[in-house]
């Protein structure tokens, strides 16, 4: 079901005229004729949108904008809704129609299938509801459409994948490694703090003079390592608080830091050694770059299938604004 909400994800702009339609009117048009009869709200070539087709499809959403939002901003939102919503209906038409010309279909064992997996995965589905039944078989000829019509012509060739891996390759960084060792001076009370960092700087001054790091920490830290020379082992960039981080960052092996202070007291840190950020190499990383290279060119060509789609419909949207 992972491609069934890719599918949903996918929008592409609608016809202009619908969009500025929408913000120009004075009032949100589906919302203002929701207390009307049931009527015709849009026409995609042969088949009809209702109005309680856009009332179903908006629902949800408009449950959700209405917890967080109100006033002008919530009319608004539920505009912006309102051209989603009809904007999703009119392009899932659009697809489905193709499909059917294409003869792509999908049986009633591979919805109930589906609805299985649906289940399995947590969500709740009234699977004896004769909509939700056609909605499941609707996205599963969705995917299948897409399938044969776009992902089934993307082809990905060694070119672009070494070109994706030059232009992204912090996107397969190893972080920075260190090993550290430190002295912690923690405040032995609430207004122990002045105390505390004096002590830092006393132990700071006896490095300075040459005293082994090792000694220093067993004599002044109250870290949990003092005992063994205040060594922490090997961590990671981006595991370290960011202002211990900043202050061992231009640090070479054997270098000791400044007095940097936490919430956890005072630090005085060295690195033991450091082994710069690395790429992972090129054939390590191929076939992720395959999968991302392939999901943006299927994409580009869905939108671009899209876009064809529409312009060779027919889309009439009817409904107006309460007079």
């Amino acid at each position: 079901m992972r491609h069934m909400r890719w599918v949903q994800r996918i929008y592409s702009p609608l016809l202009s005229g619908l969009l500025a339609f929408l913000w120009l009117a004075p009032a949100s048009p589906i919302l203002a004729a929701m207390q009307l009869e049931d009527r015709i709200v849009a026409v995609v070539n042969s088949d009809l949108i209702m109005l309680s087709d856009v009332k179903r499809e908006l629902a949800p959403e408009q449950d959700r904008l209405r917890k967080y939002h109100q006033g002008d901003e919530l009319a608004q939102r539920l505009k912006m809704a309102e051209y989603m919503a009809l904007t999703k209906m009119i392009e899932r038409r659009l697809q489905l129609q193709e499909a059917k010309s294409k003869s792509v279909d999908v049986s009633d064992q591979e919805v109930k299938q589906a609805i299985q997996q649906m289940k399995q995965q947590g969500e709740k589905v009234d699977e004896a509801d004769p909509l939700t039944f056609q909605n499941v078989r609707d996205q599963l000829i969705l995917l299948r459409v897409v399938d044969r019509e776009i992902r089934h012509n993307v082809m990905v060739g060694e070119t672009e994948l070494k070109r994706y891996y030059q232009e992204h390759r912090d996107r397969f960084a190893l972080p920075e490694e260190y090993t550290l060792s430190q002295i912690l001076i923690q405040p032995r009370s609430a207004d122990g703090a002045a105390e505390a960092l004096e002590k830092a700087r006393i132990a700071l001054a006896d490095l300075k003079r040459g005293e082994k790091f090792e000694d220093v920490a067993l004599h002044y830290s109250d870290g949990l390592n003092a005992s063994r020379g205040g060594r922490l082992g090997l961590v990671r960039q981006g595991e370290l608080t960011p202002a211990i981080e900043r202050a061992i960052s231009p640090l070479v092996p054997g270098g000791i830091s400044d007095i940097v202070e936490t919430a956890e007291g005072f630090h005085i840190v060295r690195v033991d050694e450091k082994t710069p950020k690395q790429f992972r190499p090129f054939d390590e990383v191929k076939f992720e770059i395959q999968a991302l290279v392939f999901q943006q060119k299927s994409e580009d060509v869905f939108q671009s299938w899209l876009v064809n789609l529409k312009n060779k419909a027919y889309i009439e949207i009817k409904f107006s604004p309460n007079p």
